[in-house]
């Protein structure tokens, strides 16, 4: 697998496991893992979502993640390219496929032998931690002890970035259109911030031309104090950075969402940095327009 014929996320859409990008909030190469190369498999249906309808007839297996992996990661180093990270995301929500365990472990071995540098990172909806298995195995990743040989935590262990979109029910319905109710999906948010550590990744698109309301905007900040509150103070757990980005690549539904000013993810984030600063709480917030 040559990195120089993958410029963009579609071409996980053609089948492929392994698909290396260049990634704007990574800050270079990200080589991106896809458990779902035949369709998209989502428990979210954001429309700003830029996974097109198809069909590969790809089949995702082990061996074969593993040697597309390999060949990855040995490109870079054959181009003297620094992988900043292997990341799960694809066509999809990860942790539905049944294979996320064993990809996982797989995963977390070839970065062990093959790219000692780079980071582990899942990108998530969050909606796998309503599955009490899937909870413990993302507690466990996210905390080190994914397999008998312990890591530690902000080291070796697993960077999950967990998405919330809205601050308020309507918003979330109109962000990512799930079945999943809002109200249990952040509790379970809660209660996973409190026992592992999260980078929290927000869009601010517009829905139908509409900006998100003042009011959606105090209710996400409200959240994230709540988040950034929830694990014991100076514990290695808790909300360690937010993402605030935004919509840059083509979707299958625009212009249903598009994009904002990038000033305007600016303020939203300047209003975020004052709030948890007047609460006593130093989290990095990062614009990536």
């Amino acid at each position: 697998m040559s990195i120089g014929t993958v410029e963009n996320h579609r071409k996980r859409e053609e089948g492929v496991l392994v698909y290396p990008v260049y990634s704007r909030r990574s800050g270079g190469l990200s080589v991106g893992i896809n458990l779902f190369p035949d369709s998209k498999i989502c428990s979210f249906d954001c429309p700003y979502c830029e996974v097109f309808p198809f069909s590969a007839g790809a089949d995702f297996t082990l061996p074969r993640l593993e040697t597309e992996l390999e060949a990855a990661l040995a490109d870079a180093r054959k181009r003297n390219i620094p992988v900043r990270d292997i990341c799960f995301s694809g066509n999809g929500e990860p942790t539905q496929s049944p294979h996320f365990p064993a990809a996982l472990e797989k995963a977390f071995r070839l970065r062990d032998r093959e790219a000692t540098e780079a980071e582990l990172v899942l990108i998530t909806n969050g909606t796998g931690l309503l599955r009490e298995e899937c909870f413990e195995l993302l507690r466990g990743a996210a905390c080190g002890d994914y397999t008998a040989q312990k890591v530690q935590v902000n080291d070796r262990a697993l960077r999950i970035w967990l998405k919330l979109d809205a601050g308020t029910p309507a918003w979330y319905r109109a962000m990512n259109r799930s079945s999943v109710s809002f109200e249990l999906l952040l509790e379970k948010i809660l209660a996973f911030v409190k026992c592992a550590p999260v980078i929290l990744q927000t869009m601010i698109c517009t829905i139908d031309g509409k900006a998100p309301p003042a009011e959606e905007a105090q209710a996400w900040e409200t959240l994230v104090l709540k988040l950034a509150h929830a694990a014991p103070r100076n514990s290695a757990f808790g909300l360690r950075t937010v993402q605030i980005y935004g919509k840059a690549r083509s979707a299958p539904e625009d212009p249903l969402a598009a994009a904002l000013p990038e000033t305007f993810l600016q303020v939203r984030a300047a209003s975020l940095r004052s709030t948890l600063n007047s609460a006593g709480v130093d989290i990095p917030v990062f614009v990536y327009p």
